[in-house]
């Protein structure tokens, strides 16, 4: 689908830039085409910013396209400008072809042509593997990933300006310190605080990746070259993505690309600054006692900074070791931990990430409690206890431990969707949540894939008539935004009985999904009742936010949900998503951070 709709006009603008820094060599020779680079980038970068700050907000998708569109001409049009051969360079004002560039250097060495990629590939593996480390095992905030992008743009921007931005003893010495910040950073994980795991990442990011392009720069050829630098350049940062997105899932348990990033990043620094590795391969690099000494000062610093990071890490181990299983797929790292054996306290956690996904205790006594954010005081709890029918068909859109199915009473029927199988696998092997629920009478199914296709696909043949669907399905800690548009909402409606209830779990410490919420109550001509349950550790029971529609007067009117409803607060005001528009900005909540 990509390759039909975007991949033609994205592979001839990804050509642009160094196309136009070779004619540029060609109609302008003896001056440096590079720092057109930098400006390339600065353009990526203003891009990067505006989209989300001006364009989400303000337009839908189909402006959106249409501006695409217009743009691109607009991009064909200057190109073809620029391509056109110009009048006035010879006597008599005749328009001649761009002169072929002759070569002034060297012919690049096969070694060098490989440092250009892999040092390529370095700066955009460390700013894959951070924005991994960072939206996935930090913070799952929105447009976190827009930070790593950024840096790594801006690196290239500083890198390819002008030689003075990059000075190896400054940018050297700062990695140095930069690889013990990262190993303390490991092994720290949740307890230091987020403020300080965020800049320490990025700070190293942007040390990182303007090392490697730093040296990029000063590794590059003549102009005459000047293709095949930038197809090693591309080809680098595209194997990266690849070992990224496709090898380190199946390869790792955790995110062990990201000190695995730092290291080579570090090797790459050392190999250029103390070799001639079989000749003169590095034009503007001169080995010296200064240069070689200086390899040893980083060796030394790394060494002793992975001792320290070493021995605390031991320490964390051994205070913290809890992990009974962990698994990683496409959709991130999944593990169970056990916390305490205790017999109040024993239980095994589910976690996607650094967010929990629910947790069952392990003694049989409490085998059976409703536990985390589905205790009987909240939102979902007080609606499947007060649902006036029995018995009851409920819909879930998201698994994970299956604590829900702790409701299941005889004769009920629950479906749970989950687009995870990992996720799927634990609940039904490790948890017993949905097995205990079948013991009790209950038929408990399970449907694998995107809940919004699965129940398009169901309703093709006949609605569910679900008394109540709860939509608590989580992409980190947030729901996907396919899952709560108006299209999809009325989707929900379909599957729905006419009295039925529609549940939303939206508790998220970055964005407010309550004005989503009540604007889809509007749409669909549904009253909606917020609650906010507080926290009761000795139950088990954690705080969360349930925003619950329907029409079901006898549920509305129910005094437990009565007395647990509140009023929602002025900036909660409706927002309506549609899937021709969403806008993130404006829910993010500050004190979230």
């Amino acid at each position: 689908m990509l390759a039909l709709t975007v991949g033609l006009p994205y592979t001839a603008l990804s050509t642009t830039g160094p196309l136009l820094q070779h004619w540029f060599a060609q109609r302008f020779p003896g001056r440096s085409p590079y720092r057109l680079y930098a400006l390339s980038n600065v353009g990526s970068l203003l891009a990067l910013l505006a989209y989300p700050l001006l364009f989400e907000p303000w337009l839908r998708l189909r402006p959106q396209a249409w501006a695409w569109s217009v743009g691109y001409v607009v991009f064909v049009a200057c190109a073809v400008t620029v391509a056109w051969p110009r009048g006035g360079d010879e006597p008599d004002g005749s328009r001649v072809p761009f002169a072929p560039v002759t070569a002034r250097g060297a012919r690049p060495r096969v070694l060098t042509m490989l440092l250009w990629l892999l040092l390529a590939a370095c700066g955009s593996w460390l700013m894959l593997a951070t924005t991994n480390q960072v939206t996935q095992d930090v913070a799952v905030a929105p447009f976190l990933w827009v930070v790593p992008l950024a840096l790594y743009l801006l690196t290239f921007i500083l890198a390819f300006d002008r030689d003075r931005w990059y000075r190896r003893w400054l940018q050297g010495t700062l990695l140095a310190a930069g690889l013990g910040l990262g190993l303390w950073l490991l092994v720290q994980g949740v307890s230091a605080a987020l403020w300080i795991q965020l800049l320490g990442y990025f700070a190293i990011l942007f040390v990182g990746c303007w090392v490697a392009h730093g040296e990029l720069y000063r590794l590059r050829p003549d102009p005459a070259y000047l293709t095949w630098f930038y197809l090693a350049v591309s080809l680098g940062g595209a194997l990266a993505g690849v070992f990224i997105a496709i090898v380190a899932p199946r390869w790792f348990l955790g995110f062990w690309e990201y000190p695995l990033g730092l290291a080579l990043v570090w090797f790459l620094l050392v190999a250029v600054m103390v070799g001639e590795l079989g000749g003169r391969m590095f034009a503007e690099t001169r080995v010296s006692r200064g240069s070689v000494g200086y390899a040893l000062l980083i060796t030394a610093a790394v060494v002793y900074g992975g001792y320290i990071t070493g021995k605390l890490g031991e320490d964390a181990l051994e205070r913290s070791d809890g992990t009974l299983f962990q698994s990683r797929n496409f959709f991130g790292v999944v593990r169970v931990t056990e916390y305490s054996r205790d017999y109040d306290t024993w239980r095994w956690s589910l976690r996607h990430g650094r967010i929990l996904h629910g947790y069952q205790y392990q003694r049989p006594s409490r085998r059976a409690w409703r536990t985390s954010y589905y205790g009987s005081t909240s939102g979902a709890g007080l609606a499947l206890d007060g649902w006036p029918r029995q018995p009851r068909r409920v819909g879930v859109v998201g698994l994970g431990a299956g604590s829900l199915a702790a409701y299941a009473e005889p004769g009920d029927h629950f479906v749970f969707y989950d687009i995870d199988p990992t996720v799927i696998d634990l609940a039904e092997t490790t948890f017993t949540y949905l097995d205990d629920a079948r013991a009790r009478g209950a038929t408990v199914e399970v449907v694998a894939g995107d809940a919004r296709l699965s129940l398009e696909a169901e309703l093709r043949d006949a609605p569910r008539q679900f008394d109540l669907l709860l939509v608590d399905a989580f992409s980190g800690d947030a729901i996907p935004a396919h899952l709560l548009t108006l299209e999809c909402a009325r989707l929900y409606q379909a599957h729905l009985k006419p009295d039925g209830a529609l549940l939303l779990h939206v508790s998220n410490r970055f964005v407010n999904l309550l004005p989503v919420s009540r604007a889809l109550g509007e749409a669909l001509g549904w009253p909606t009742v917020y609650v906010d349950n507080p926290t009761e550790e000795d139950r088990g029971i954690s705080a969360s936010d349930w925003v619950i529609l329907t029409t079901n007067t006898w549920l509305l009117n129910d005094p437990a949900l009565v007395a647990a409803s509140e009023l929602f607060a002025a900036e909660d005001r409706p927002l309506l998503w549609t899937d021709d528009y969403s806008n993130l900005l404006r829910l993010l909540r500050v004190r979230g951070w």
